[in-house]
């Protein structure tokens, strides 16, 4: 009975892959808004109420890959960061950056679907929240790692802007100044966007070397969070009459 059982669990882990790259390739030809369940199930030779046993709409299974993509991206950047767990916050929150933007330009359909234009008449369920935000916790903790070490600059707040900051706070990282979680909001919303404009074409005949433009990018978007560390100086350099360097790189709001 047990061997049975884990036949059946087999079959049906292949037959959802199979439903799910199908179903990726139509949104790589036609986009998710014509995404269709009776189409996928016609490509893969079955009948349409075989595949409802599997995804009862065409919403589940949309759902389905959204979780899928938020969860590869997720996989990306953590795997990226962990290379570089050792460095400092700013090379660690690059890494990140960079490491999304190479995902996305290796699967630009999916980026679509999880960034692009919202599928007419579908909504994101909640259990969608714990995959997207992998990218975001992740940089949420690289900043707080330098808040509790060498400390993160704190960016002006407009007075207009404090009760949101505040509020955002204590949803997403209480530890953390209102000024600087203002600033990683803002920071995550441009970094897709700058990944949106390379992908989805507004870049061209604007900008040519886009790596490099995308890493300075970053690079101000770190300084942006407040991850703002003293430079090396030159030798003799920067020194007063007693001969002892300045701090005047450091962070402040430590």
């Amino acid at each position: 009975m047990s061997t049975a059982r884990g036949a059946r669990a087999r079959a049906r882990i292949e037959v959802t892959a199979a439903i799910k790259d199908e179903a990726r390739r139509r949104l790589a030809a036609e986009g998710a808004a014509k995404l269709s369940l009776r189409a996928v199930a016609r490509e893969l030779g079955m009948v349409s109420s075989a595949l409802y046993r599997y995804f009862p709409s065409r919403d589940d299974l949309l759902t389905a890959l959204i979780i899928d993509a938020y969860d590869s991206l997720g996989e990306t950047a953590e795997s990226a960061h962990a290379e570089v767990a050792d460095a400092g916050p700013r090379e660690r929150w690059i890494a990140v950056c960079v490491a999304a933007r190479r995902w996305a330009l290796e699967h630009p359909h999916e980026y679509a679907l999880i960034y692009g234009s919202p599928v007419p008449g579908y909504t994101a369920p909640e259990t969608t929240i714990p995959a997207a935000s992998r990218v975001g916790l992740l940089l949420i903790g690289i900043v707080r790692d330098a808040h509790q070490g060498q400390g993160v600059a704190r960016p002006p707040l407009p007075t207009d802007l404090k009760v949101e900051a505040q509020r955002m706070t204590a949803e997403l990282a209480p530890d953390l100044p209102p000024e600087v979680v203002a600033a990683l909001v803002a920071a995550w919303a441009q970094l897709y966007g700058l990944i949106g404009f390379e992908l989805f074409g507004q870049f061209n005949r604007v900008v040519e070397d886009r790596e490099t433009f995308f890493r300075h990018a970053a690079d101000q978007l770190a300084h942006g969070v407040g991850l703002i560390f003293p430079r090396p100086t030159r030798p003799n350099a920067a020194h007063g009459a007693n001969g002892r360097g300045t701090d005047s790189g450091r962070a402040n709001g430590a």
